[in-house]
């Protein structure tokens, strides 16, 4: 086992919490945003994105053969972003250039409550890590302490 592993786990988490609460920004910029791509000749609204987390080692004999070889550390790495399929909002605004026929223009699928539960709990999570890397960092230096 490496001395740097909790670094390492921690150093993971906290880039991959930084790139979810980059997402999650882009999503709240993004709200009200109507013509984000251009798609089979009209525009359509901006798609909620949302991340998706992964260990880095992906089975039990993974992380067995790691250890047996001198200890790779593990962690989370962000595997993918995706789109949020469900279904846009449809908002009732003749008035708007966007508008169907009907009225209708479609809007967003960002609910801004649920990405502020998101960006609190990315926020959380980040600064957990930190305190987790903080910590390993006290222990290296009471062991060193030990050493004189």
């Amino acid at each position: 086992m490496r001395i740097t592993n909790g670094f390492d786990v921690s150093a993971s988490a906290l880039t991959a919490q930084r790139l979810r609460m980059d997402v999650i920004s882009s999503n709240i910029a993004n709200a009200e945003t109507t013509r984000a791509k251009f798609v089979n000749g009209q525009y359509v609204p901006y798609a909620r994105k949302m991340v998706v987390l992964e260990p880095t080692q992906q089975s039990f004999a993974d992380v067995l053969n790691g250890k047996m070889n001198g200890g790779t550390s593990s962690g989370v790495k962000v595997s993918k972003i995706v789109e949020d399929q469900s279904p846009f909002k449809q908002v009732y605004d003749p008035t708007n250039p966007d508008a169907d026929a009907n009225g209708y223009v479609q809007m967003p699928n960002v609910d801004i409550a649920k990405e502020m539960v998101d960006m609190i709990t990315a926020s959380r999570s980040y600064e957990a890590n930190v305190t987790a890397l903080n910590t390993t960092k006290a222990m290296f230096s009471k062991a060193l302490e030990i050493g004189k």
